[in-house]
């Protein structure tokens, strides 16, 4: 490193959406959320896919539930770093949404490990994902553990988070999202644009029609907020789209010629399990 500090690990849980070639890139380890249907526990990304949790749901009438990031998996994974004397960052899902991060608080005070920092995102899917590449990069310049999370906490009020969802019955069901379920008792088939603030979630703005046009609505309407948005990368992640919808989502951003990177992603089982099928959101940092 040349300047004495030491290699800081980044971890994160499956929530935060990042595909395995970016958390190659990166040398991001994840711990798998829990997707539970009824008595049975999954771990997501490992032994249950979105299709398949949406198939169940369709056959029970009824939305899955997801439960933190198991202790024991947690306790292994830290303390296999604990045991390398590795500084270790994780953060998680929004500590109003899961009892993830105080599960790794729990296993911060087990294994008595001072150089393990939790970090609250305040956020869900890969506007989780915009916070753990940037700390994996400072990682990689060299910061410090202190440094990096002071950064990652001055910076995450600046995460723009929102999608549409084609279905309200998921997020209602999920009982994350009151403003939601208060939508669910109406005649009209609305499609509200769901926002990420402070850790929670609201509806904002409610749309109706095709859910393709829903979202290529939804996307032009934030164009100036694309133009203040950070230029290194931008997200498109969606849990289960059309090929052409995602294509001309990812076309009106390039024809920004701003972004450096525009990733398109899926989301994993534990945010499907929330926003159903056909949701999509676009993601990024304020500059």
């Amino acid at each position: 490193m040349g300047n004495g500090k030491k290699k800081v690990k980044i971890v994160a849980d499956s929530s935060c959406d990042l595909s395995k070639e970016l958390q190659k890139r990166f040398d991001i380890s994840i711990l798998p959320m829990n997707v539970v249907l009824d008595l049975k526990s999954y771990c997501d990304g490992e032994e249950i896919t979105p299709d398949e949790i949406y198939a169940w749901a369709e056959k029970n009438k009824k939305a899955p539930k997801t439960a933190a990031v198991g202790f024991d998996r947690a306790f292994e994974l830290m303390q296999e770093f604990k045991h390398n004397g590795e500084d270790v960052i994780f953060i998680g899902l929004s500590e109003t949404m899961s009892n993830t991060c105080n599960v790794l608080k729990m296993v911060k005070d087990e294994l008595e490990y001072d150089r393990m920092f939790v970090v609250d995102s305040k956020s869900l899917s890969t506007g989780i994902g915009l916070q753990v590449i940037r700390a994996a990069q400072m990682a990689q310049e060299g910061k410090s553990a202190e440094e990096i999370v002071a950064q990652i906490e001055a910076d995450r009020s600046k995460v723009r988070a929102s999608f549409v969802v084609e279905r309200l019955d998921y997020l209602a069901m999920g009982g994350r999202c009151s403003s939601v379920t208060a939508l669910m008792g109406t005649a009209l088939k609305l499609k509200p644009r769901i926002e990420v603030a402070d850790g929670r979630m609201f509806a904002g703005k409610k749309y109706r029609g095709p859910q393709d046009k829903v979202i290529l609505k939804y996307v032009e309407e934030m164009k100036d907020a694309l133009l203040l948005a950070d230029p290194e990368r931008i997200f498109i992640t969606h849990s289960g789209c059309s090929e052409e919808v995602i294509e001309r989502v990812k076309t009106f951003l390039e024809d920004f010629h701003r972004f450096q990177e525009i990733h398109v992603v899926r989301a994993g089982a534990a945010i499907s399990s929330h926003c159903g099928p056909q949701t999509l959101g676009v993601l990024f940092y304020e500059s």
